[in-house]
C-alpha cells in the first residue's frame, strides 16, 4: 500500500474513533488483549523467526532481550490493554472554563491528537501498547517497526486489525507498514499532510535520524544515559541493591543505571560492598583515575575473603574515555566517575545525562532535595532505582515511551500526552465590536 494511500485512511480512521465512547473503546481493548493471548502461539512462533535472525546477524543481548517474546510477556502485553481500561478517558475533558464579562463562556478541552506515527526497533510490545494508548486517546496510529522484528510486529497487527474490524468495523485505526526499506521509512517522515505527530523509539541514532529528516513534529523518546550518584552520607549497605538493580535487572532498557557517580569520602567503602556484589554479572567497569586507583589498593590489601572478588572486578576494569561518560552501553558496563562535592556530582550528571533518569544515594535531606532541584532530567529519583521509570510503574498504563524532550511531553508517556486541546466558545450571538 503506498504511504499517501495509508495516511488517507489513518485520517478517516481517526474521525471515526473521535465518535466512540469510553466503553466502545474499551471493549476493542478487552477483545484485543483475549486475541492476544489467544494467538499467543502464532505470535511466538513469528517472533522465533525474528530471533533466529538476530543471532545469525550477531545481534547485541541487550537487543536480542528487547526483542525476544515468551508467554509471560505476551500475558504481559495483553494486561497493559486491560490496564488502560482502568483508566480515565481524557477525551472531552474540561480542563478550565473562562467567563469574560464581555459574555463570552470559553472552555479548554482535551481532544486527540489525530494520526500519530511510530517508528520503533526491537520491541515488539511496542505494536500493542501503541495501538493501546492511541486508541483509548482516539488517535489512530502508523506503526513502522524495524526490520529485526517484522514478523512479530506483522503478526500482533494483524490480530489487532482483526479484532477492529469484527468491532468497529475500522481496521484501519492501526496501521503497520511492513516494508524494511529504509526509503519508506524516509518517505514516512515526510507524510505531514496526514500524520500529526511522529514519535522515534529506539537508540540514539534511530531518534538522531528521526529529529533530523522528519517534518513532522517530533516527541523524542529517548537513549538512557541514567545516572546515579551516591553522596557522602549514603547508608551503603541500603546503596548497593539500588546500584545492582539499576545497572544489572535488564541491561537493554532505557531506564538501566550506565554512569556512577562517587563522592570521594564515600568511594572506597562503597567499591568494598559493590564489588563483590557486581562480580556475579561479569559488571564491566569503566572508571576514572581516582576509582581506578582505589580498585589496584583494594585487590592488593582487602581480606582473603573478600580478595578474589575484588581481584576478578580489578581484572574487568580499564581506564574510562571521556566518551564513555556520554555512552549508553545497554550492556554490563559501568562508567565509574568520583567528585569532591555535590556540586561536581550535580554539574557532572548535568553535562553527560541524556534527560531521562537520574538517582541520588543520601541520607542528607537538603542534598537530595539540591539534586531533585538542579537535576535536568525528566524523571528524578532519591534513594531508589531508576528502573522504575516507566508508564506501568507510574499508573499511566503502558506508555508510548519516555520524552527525554519539553515540549510537548516529558517522561512516561501515557494517555493525557496523546492529546491536545481545543478551546470551545459560547455566547448569545455576540459580534466583536
Amino acid at each position: 500500500m503506498k504511504l499517501n494511500e495509508m495516511g488517507k485512511k489513518a485520517v478517516a480512521a481517526a474521525t471515526k474513533l473521535n465518535k466512540l465512547s469510553t466503553a466502545d473503546k474499551d471493549m476493542i481493548l478487552e477483545e484485543s488483549a483475549a486475541a492476544l493471548e489467544e494467538s499467543a502461539a502464532a505470535i511466538l512462533k513469528a517472533n522465533a523467526l525474528d530471533l533466529a535472525a538476530a543471532e545469525k546477524a550477531g545481534m547485541h543481548p541487550g537487543l536480542v532481550d528487547r526483542l525476544r517474546l515468551t508467554d509471560e510477556r505476551i500475558r504481559g502485553m495483553a494486561e497493559g490493554l486491560r490496564e488502560i481500561i482502568d483508566l480515565p478517558d481524557p477525551i472531552g475533558e474540561v480542563l478550565e472554563q473562562i467567563e469574560r464579562p464581555i459574555g463570552l463562556h470559553i472552555e479548554k478541552v482535551r481532544v486527540p491528537l489525530g494520526v500519530v506515527g511510530i517508528i520503533y526497533e526491537s520491541r515488539p510490545n511496542v505494536t500493542a501498547d501503541a495501538f493501546g494508548l492511541c486508541l483509548k486517546a482516539g488517535n489512530a496510529v502508523i506503526l513502522k517497526g524495524g526490520s529485526e522484528a517484522i514478523n512479530s510486529n506483522k503478526e500482533i497487527s494483524q490480530i489487532i486489525r482483526r479484532v477492529l474490524a469484527d468491532c468497529i468495523n475500522n481496521p484501519d485505526a492501526l496501521q503497520f507498514i511492513d516494508s524494511t526499506d529504509r526509503a519508506v521509512t524516509a518517505d514516512f517522515m515526510r507524510l505531514n499532510q496526514y500524520v500529526d505527530v511522529l514519535i522515534p523509539r529506539g537508540g540514539a541514532g534511530l531518534i538522531r535520524a528521526v529529529v533530523e529528516n522528519s517534518n513532522i513534529p517530533v516527541i523524542e523518546t529517548g537513549t538512557g544515559n541514567c545516572h546515579i550518584y551516591v553522596d557522602e552520607s549514603a547508608d551503603i549497605a541500603r546503596a548497593i541493591p539500588i546500584i545492582v538493580n539499576a545497572k544489572t535487572q535488564r541491561i537493554g532498557i532505557c531506564n538501566a543505571c550506565e554512569s556512577l557517580v562517587l563522592h570521594e569520602k564515600i568511594m572506597t567503602g562503597l567499591l568494598v560492598a559493590l564489588v563483590p556484589a557486581l562480580a556475579p554479572f561479569n559488571v564491566e567497569l569503566r572508571a576514572d583515575e581516582a576509582s581506578m586507583n582505589a580498585l589496584a589498593q583494594l585487590a592488593a590489601t582487602v581480606h582473603a575473603a573478600a580478595g578474589a572478588d575484588v581481584r576478578q572486578m580489578h581484572a574487568n576494569v580499564r581506564l574510562a574515555t571521556d566518551e564513555d561518560f556520554f555512552e549508553e552501553f545497554l550492556d554490563y558496563i559501568l562508567s565509574v566517575k568520583t567528585v569532591k562535592s555535590l556540586d561536581a556530582a550535580i554539574e557532572h550528571v548535568n553535562i553527560h545525562n541524556t534527560k531521562h533518569s537520574d538517582a541520588i544515594i543520601t541520607e542528607d535531606r537538603q542534598a537530595a532535595a539540591r539534586f531533585t532541584n538542579e537535576i535536568d532530567a525528566a524523571c528524578v529519583y532519591v534513594n531508589t532505582s531508576t528502573r522504575f521509570t516507566d508508564g506501568g510503574v507510574f499508573g499511566l498504563g503502558a506508555e508510548i515511551g519516555i520524552s527525554n524532550q519539553k515540549l510537548h511531553a516529558r517522561g512516561p508517556m501515557g494517555l493525557r500526552e496523546l492529546t491536545s486541546y481545543k478551546y470551545v466558545v459560547e455566547s448569545e450571538y455576540l459580534v466583536r465590536p
